[in-house]
């Protein structure tokens, strides 16, 4: 009997060293002779270290958790010391390409000095502002009554204003004066857009995006995709289109002020002529040819595009063809006239065709 006992034990021990091992991690362990409890002086196994920490889990979370799948991430430019808009520059600490619009362009600091909300705050109301008088100036110049303009120019500043436009215009900067301070205090982060926004900014900061005034009665904000990549596209397309608008107002007012003329008066946008289609289709061969390279790379340069170089070597090998087929035709016609001058006098005639007419008249 002891013999068998020992034989049993024996093959029971050597099957278990096959099969899998098991954590013992939250599990009581007891020991195999005597099925009581096992010396809690044993060493614990250790659990498995996770091979990559940044890896998202897929557990269970607490609602107001956001997977940073799901947001816009902090850091997009943090690897690089120079700014992207001026590469002499350093980087200010602030624009790390997590906001809309950010391309590393301040180089007077003021990022760094003031408030970061409200700068943007700012900027996305004069952007939006200058996209409507961008439209408002040329369409009031070219439809208002003269009585409503000044010497045919829009009212402004710096063109003056007669009384009726001067009332409009305090009733326009008394009405955005009450807007802003109504959005001062951020309220929109309590609406359902300003809740969204706060949750794609969770990684960046807590005022979710600047401009959030909970309007988009056509649902044009889900256009480019309903998340957060698509939303910041978009505000990324508003906000470089502000800008330029801002740049084009200040050029209205300035030409205007400098000249003394309308900005409608002989421009090829709003009197069409043959220049306009000609610098259209001069921009379109350009890009077929060159392109700037990324602005996040130094230097910034001009190249040539992936079969830019084929395409203008072809160009150049065309109109240096045509040009041959056209010399080649005129110095044949060149030829035949010269053969028929040789026979018919061809090159006096239209001298001795006036002189006959002259002599016609007497007072010639």
């Amino acid at each position: 009997m002891k013999f068998s006992a020992i034989l049993i034990a024996t093959i029971a021990t050597s099957a278990s060293a096959f099969a899998p091992a098991r954590p013992t991690v939250g599990i009581k362990t007891l020991s195999a002779a005597t099925l009581a409890d096992a010396p809690t002086d044993a060493p614990a196994m250790k659990e498995p270290e996770t091979a990559d920490m940044a890896v998202e889990k897929n557990w269970p979370v607490e609602s107001n958790f956001v997977k940073d799948s799901d947001r816009v991430l902090p850091g997009r430019y943090n690897d690089k010391t120079e700014s992207i808009a001026i590469p002499f520059l350093p980087r200010p600490a602030a624009l790390d390409g997590s906001h809309a619009g950010d391309y590393g362009f301040d180089p007077l600091g003021l990022s760094e000095k003031l408030d970061f909300y409200a700068m943007q705050e700012s900027e996305v109301r004069h952007a939006r502002l200058a996209m409507l008088a961008t439209i408002g100036w040329p369409m009031s110049e070219l439809l208002a009554p003269s009585w409503m303009l000044q010497n045919g120019c829009a009212p402004s500043v710096l063109n003056g204003v007669n009384p009726l436009s001067f009332l409009a215009i305090v009733a326009a900067i008394g009405a955005a004066g009450y807007f802003e301070f109504k959005t001062s205090l951020r309220e929109s982060q309590s609406t359902p857009m300003g809740q969204m926004h706060e949750k794609d900014m969770s990684a960046v900061w807590k005022y979710g995006v600047v401009g959030d005034y909970n309007w988009d009665p056509l649902n044009l904000y889900d256009s480019c995709g309903d998340d957060f990549k698509g939303r910041k596209g978009l505000r990324d397309v508003e906000i470089s289109h502000g800008r330029m608008a801002m740049l084009g107002i200040t050029y209205f007012a300035a030409w205007e002020a400098l000249t003394g003329h309308p900005i409608v008066e002989n421009s090829m946008f709003f009197h069409p002529n043959l220049m306009l289609p000609f610098l259209a289709a001069g921009y379109v061969g350009w890009t077929q040819i060159y392109e700037v390279s990324p602005l996040d790379q130094y230097p910034i340069e001009i190249k040539y595009t992936n079969e830019g170089e084929m395409k203008l070597n072809r160009l150049q090998s065309g109109i240096k063809d045509t040009l041959d087929k056209v010399t080649s035709s005129t110095a044949a016609s060149k030829e035949q006239l010269d053969d028929l001058d040789d026979k018919f006098d061809i090159y006096a005639a239209p001298g001795k065709a006036i002189k006959a007419i002259r002599s016609t008249y007497k007072y010639w």
